[in-house]
Protein backbone atom coordinates (compact mmCIF):
# COMPACT_ATOMS: atom_id res chain seq x y z
CA UNK A 1 0.00 0.00 0.00
CA UNK A 2 1.37 3.52 -0.99
CA UNK A 3 2.42 6.02 1.79
CA UNK A 4 0.07 8.40 3.30
CA UNK A 5 2.82 10.69 4.24
CA UNK A 6 6.48 10.54 4.68
CA UNK A 7 9.03 11.93 7.31
CA UNK A 8 12.81 11.84 7.92
CA UNK A 9 11.95 8.59 9.98
CA UNK A 10 8.30 7.32 10.03
CA UNK A 11 6.16 6.31 6.71
CA UNK A 12 2.44 7.06 7.66
CA UNK A 13 -0.19 4.62 5.71
CA UNK A 14 -3.45 3.44 5.98
CA UNK A 15 -4.64 1.06 8.62
CA UNK A 16 -6.47 -2.24 6.63
CA UNK A 17 -8.86 -4.67 8.12
CA UNK A 18 -5.23 -7.01 8.29
CA UNK A 19 -3.57 -4.70 11.30
CA UNK A 20 -5.86 -5.54 14.09
CA UNK A 21 -2.99 -7.23 15.99
CA UNK A 22 -1.24 -3.62 15.76
CA UNK A 23 -3.83 -2.06 17.65
CA UNK A 24 -4.40 -4.54 19.64
CA UNK A 25 -0.24 -4.50 20.53
CA UNK A 26 -1.09 -1.23 21.04
CA UNK A 27 -4.10 -0.39 23.01
CA UNK A 28 -3.25 -3.36 25.25
CA UNK A 29 -0.22 -1.80 27.48
CA UNK A 30 -1.80 0.58 30.63
CA UNK A 31 1.09 3.09 30.13
CA UNK A 32 -0.36 4.00 26.33
CA UNK A 33 -3.86 4.40 27.89
CA UNK A 34 -3.40 6.43 30.97
CA UNK A 35 -4.67 9.43 30.10
CA UNK A 36 -6.96 7.92 27.46
CA UNK A 37 -9.34 5.80 29.13
CA UNK A 38 -6.93 4.53 32.06
CA UNK A 39 -6.95 0.19 30.78
CA UNK A 40 -6.38 -1.52 27.67
CA UNK A 41 -8.62 -1.69 24.97
CA UNK A 42 -10.25 -4.81 24.77
CA UNK A 43 -9.25 -7.10 21.52
CA UNK A 44 -13.26 -7.15 20.93
CA UNK A 45 -13.83 -3.38 20.79
CA UNK A 46 -10.50 -3.06 18.80
CA UNK A 47 -12.08 -5.27 15.92
CA UNK A 48 -15.88 -4.38 16.03
CA UNK A 49 -15.55 -0.41 16.44
CA UNK A 50 -11.72 1.09 16.94
CA UNK A 51 -10.84 -0.52 13.10
CA UNK A 52 -14.63 -0.34 11.38
CA UNK A 53 -14.03 3.35 12.60
CA UNK A 54 -11.01 4.48 11.51
CA UNK A 55 -11.79 2.08 8.26
CA UNK A 56 -15.70 4.59 8.44
CA UNK A 57 -13.30 7.80 8.11
CA UNK A 58 -11.20 6.74 4.89
CA UNK A 59 -14.59 6.28 2.94
CA UNK A 60 -15.84 9.57 4.67
CA UNK A 61 -12.88 12.37 4.29
CA UNK A 62 -10.18 10.63 1.81
CA UNK A 63 -7.38 13.04 2.71
CA UNK A 64 -7.90 12.19 6.26
CA UNK A 65 -7.86 9.77 8.96
CA UNK A 66 -6.17 7.76 11.53
CA UNK A 67 -2.58 6.72 9.97
CA UNK A 68 -0.64 3.52 10.88
CA UNK A 69 3.40 4.68 11.59
CA UNK A 70 5.95 2.85 10.77
CA UNK A 71 10.39 3.31 11.54
CA UNK A 72 13.02 1.62 9.65
CA UNK A 73 12.59 -1.07 13.19
CA UNK A 74 8.65 -1.68 12.04
CA UNK A 75 5.31 -0.26 13.52
CA UNK A 76 5.54 2.03 16.33
CA UNK A 77 2.01 3.73 16.70
CA UNK A 78 -0.24 5.87 15.08
CA UNK A 79 -1.04 9.38 14.07
CA UNK A 80 -4.49 10.74 13.07
CA UNK A 81 -5.46 14.10 10.69
CA UNK A 82 -9.16 14.33 11.78
CA UNK A 83 -12.35 15.66 10.68
CA UNK A 84 -14.06 18.30 13.00
CA UNK A 85 -17.14 20.05 12.80
CA UNK A 86 -15.50 22.92 10.81
CA UNK A 87 -14.66 21.63 7.14
CA UNK A 88 -11.81 24.10 7.25
CA UNK A 89 -10.18 22.93 10.99
CA UNK A 90 -8.41 19.82 11.07
CA UNK A 91 -7.88 17.41 15.03
CA UNK A 92 -3.85 16.04 15.50
CA UNK A 93 -3.27 13.33 17.64
CA UNK A 94 -0.89 10.29 17.79
CA UNK A 95 -0.57 7.23 20.12
CA UNK A 96 2.72 5.56 19.91
CA UNK A 97 4.25 2.12 21.74
CA UNK A 98 6.29 2.65 24.80
CA UNK A 99 9.12 1.50 23.11
CA UNK A 100 8.85 4.48 20.74
CA UNK A 101 8.37 7.04 23.60
CA UNK A 102 11.41 9.55 23.97
CA UNK A 103 12.88 9.38 20.33
CA UNK A 104 11.34 12.48 18.78
CA UNK A 105 8.80 10.59 16.80
CA UNK A 106 5.32 12.15 18.28
CA UNK A 107 6.85 15.41 17.25
CA UNK A 108 8.35 14.24 13.95
CA UNK A 109 4.98 13.19 12.78
CA UNK A 110 2.76 15.19 14.00
CA UNK A 111 4.64 18.13 12.55
CA UNK A 112 4.49 16.68 9.47
CA UNK A 113 0.67 15.97 9.93
CA UNK A 114 0.16 19.85 10.85
CA UNK A 115 2.41 20.70 7.40
CA UNK A 116 0.33 18.34 5.11
CA UNK A 117 -3.17 19.70 6.80
CA UNK A 118 -2.20 23.23 5.76
CA UNK A 119 -1.03 22.00 2.28
CA UNK A 120 -4.65 19.73 1.91
CA UNK A 121 -6.56 23.76 2.84
CA UNK A 122 -7.18 23.46 6.68
CA UNK A 123 -7.23 26.98 8.22
CA UNK A 124 -6.72 25.65 11.60
CA UNK A 125 -5.24 22.27 13.43
CA UNK A 126 -6.36 21.54 16.93
CA UNK A 127 -5.15 18.95 19.74
CA UNK A 128 -6.23 17.79 23.05
CA UNK A 129 -5.06 16.05 25.98
CA UNK A 130 -5.44 15.75 29.45
CA UNK A 131 -4.37 19.05 31.57
CA UNK A 132 -2.06 16.46 33.58
CA UNK A 133 -0.36 14.70 30.21
CA UNK A 134 2.51 17.10 30.53
CA UNK A 135 4.52 14.89 28.08
CA UNK A 136 1.55 14.93 24.86
CA UNK A 137 1.04 18.67 25.82
CA UNK A 138 5.22 19.10 25.23
CA UNK A 139 4.99 17.25 22.21
CA UNK A 140 2.17 19.57 21.19
CA UNK A 141 4.48 22.90 22.18
CA UNK A 142 7.65 21.53 20.20
CA UNK A 143 4.94 20.72 16.89
CA UNK A 144 3.85 24.20 16.68
CA UNK A 145 0.55 23.96 18.46
CA UNK A 146 -0.33 26.93 21.47
CA UNK A 147 -1.69 26.29 23.81
CA UNK A 148 -5.39 27.98 23.66
CA UNK A 149 -7.62 27.05 26.61
CA UNK A 150 -8.44 24.77 29.23
CA UNK A 151 -12.06 23.11 29.29
CA UNK A 152 -13.55 20.95 31.59
CA UNK A 153 -15.64 17.71 30.69
CA UNK A 154 -17.82 15.39 32.64
CA UNK A 155 -17.40 12.03 32.66
CA UNK A 156 -19.04 9.14 34.58
CA UNK A 157 -16.39 7.52 35.68
CA UNK A 158 -13.49 10.03 35.63
CA UNK A 159 -9.91 9.20 35.34
CA UNK A 160 -7.25 10.40 38.16
CA UNK A 161 -6.34 13.94 37.00
CA UNK A 162 -9.55 14.25 35.28
CA UNK A 163 -10.25 16.99 38.12
CA UNK A 164 -7.57 19.85 36.28
CA UNK A 165 -9.54 19.89 32.79
CA UNK A 166 -8.27 19.02 29.43
CA UNK A 167 -6.65 21.68 27.23
CA UNK A 168 -7.07 22.88 23.81
CA UNK A 169 -3.59 23.56 21.85
CA UNK A 170 -4.09 24.95 17.98
CA UNK A 171 -1.94 26.71 14.92
CA UNK A 172 -3.49 28.84 12.85
CA UNK A 173 -2.21 29.04 9.23
CA UNK A 174 -1.05 32.29 9.05
CA UNK A 175 0.74 31.62 12.57
CA UNK A 176 2.25 28.41 11.18
CA UNK A 177 3.62 29.73 7.87
CA UNK A 178 5.11 33.00 9.95
CA UNK A 179 6.95 29.92 12.12
CA UNK A 180 8.04 28.34 9.06
CA UNK A 181 7.88 24.90 11.03
CA UNK A 182 7.49 22.54 8.14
Amino acid sequence: MHAYLETERLTLRRFTPADVELLVELDSDPEVMRFLTGQPTPRDEIENVVLPEILKVYAEHPQLGTFKAESAAGFVGWFGLQPTADPKVAGVGYRLLKAAWGKGYATEGTKALIAHAFSLGMEQVVADTMAVNHRSRAVMRRSGLRFLKIYHEYFDDPLPGTEFGEVLYGVDRATWEAGRHG
